[in-house]
């Protein structure tokens, strides 16, 4: 029973580590630029996109033809082989078997690009209107986002191969001194939860121990006392804008081998995602952390068959159950700072 206790919250950590990236950032553009961001999700599946259409480039085949090996009808046998590996050799059969991690090179440029260009041609234009109007046009984007990578990789799932070396199972049991082969899990799934665990840890150190990040906090604190003094707040608000964009971009690629990406991935994470910022508290970065990773274990120990025989369907309902009441018993969520979309 241990064990199967043991896997759920591993399962739990795994989930919520993905809830816990993408809320990450809709409270950083929250709590810098006050606008409740629901095209955040659609950003989170641009990230994953960008390592398909990295994989679709690598995998880009080149025909040649080897007069040594004929076909049954005399004709020299088409050789076809990834343009990249015919290129770079070795080096470029191991470039195309790392896609996914790999893809992380353009994908940071790419996304910040993205985020910056969003937050300066219209986000910059909702900062003082009702949240509500902000929600319309965030939503609005993440649709036309949706739509555009459904016209261009249409509407079906593209599977995203893990690298061959990482498909196993790590003997977690083992490790711990228990018995052999009593607990293993996903190799990829811990990599996704320590990639996790660094981002996090990144972004937080970023905000903490260096003078751009101070002057962020300080800014998120009291915006018009530290424009008076001198400082250009809104270039660093529109930065972390661009790299809110990218957390959600590099949790998009490193989720592609655990969930095909298509294009409503980014709607599906989205509404759970904002579910998790609430429960956090808005504007609260441990808060959206501790939420995250609170919310996937719930849900990974209501995915258990004993529990979905006493409460049918609980898996699809105890987040929005244990969101309820939470924000009864504390209507400001686990962190909630007073004053925050308060009237």
């Amino acid at each position: 029973m241990f064990e199967v206790i043991f896997l759920q919250f591993l399962n739990g950590l795994d989930k919520g580590a993905a809830y816990a990236l993408i809320a990450l950032g809709l409270t950083l553009v929250f709590g810098t630029l006050g606008v409740v961001n629901f095209a955040h999700g659609a950003l989170f599946m641009l990230g994953a996109f960008c390592a398909v259409l990295f994989r679709q480039f690598l995998t880009l085949e080149t025909v040649t033809l080897d007069p040594e090996k004929l076909s049954p009808w005399g004709a020299p046998l088409e050789i076809r082989e990834p343009l990249v590996q015919a290129w770079f050799g070795d080096f470029g059969a191991v470039l195309v078997n790392y896609s996914v991690p790999a893809s992380i090179i353009i994908t940071i440029p790419i996304m910040l690009l993205v985020g910056i260009g969003l937050e300066r041609g219209i986000i910059k234009h909702f900062y003082k209107r009702p949240h509500a109007e902000q929600i319309l046009v965030t939503f609005g984007l993440a649709i036309v986002a949706q739509e555009l990578i459904k016209s261009f990789f249409g509407p079906n799932p593209i599977p995203q191969p893990m690298p061959s070396d990482l498909r196993g199972a790590a003997d977690i049991g083992a490790f711990l001194g228990m018995q052999a082969n009593v607990i293993t899990y996903p190799i990829w799934r811990l990599i996704y939860f320590l990639f996790s665990f660094v981002i996090i840890g990144g972004v937080f150190a970023f905000l903490q121990f260096t003078t751009f990040g101070m002057v962020v906090r300080a800014g998120m604190a009291d915006r018009e006392t530290v424009g008076l003094l001198g400082i250009n707040i809104d270039r660093r608000f529109t930065i972390m804008f661009g790299l809110a964009a990218v957390v959600a971009g590099i949790a998009g690629v490193m989720y592609t081998p655990l969930l095909p990406p298509n294009y409503h991935i980014g709607m599906d994470f989205l509404v759970l995602s904002f579910v998790v910022v609430v429960v956090g508290g808005m504007g609260s970065l441990p808060g959206a952390v501790a939420a995250g990773f609170l919310l996937g274990i719930l849900q990974s120990f209501a995915s258990m068959t004993q529990v979905k025989a006493l409460i049918p369907g609980i898996d699809q309902i105890i987040i929005y159950l244990v969101a309820v009441v939470i924000l009864l018993v504390l209507p400001r969520g686990l962190f909630g700072r007073r004053g925050v979309m308060e009237a």
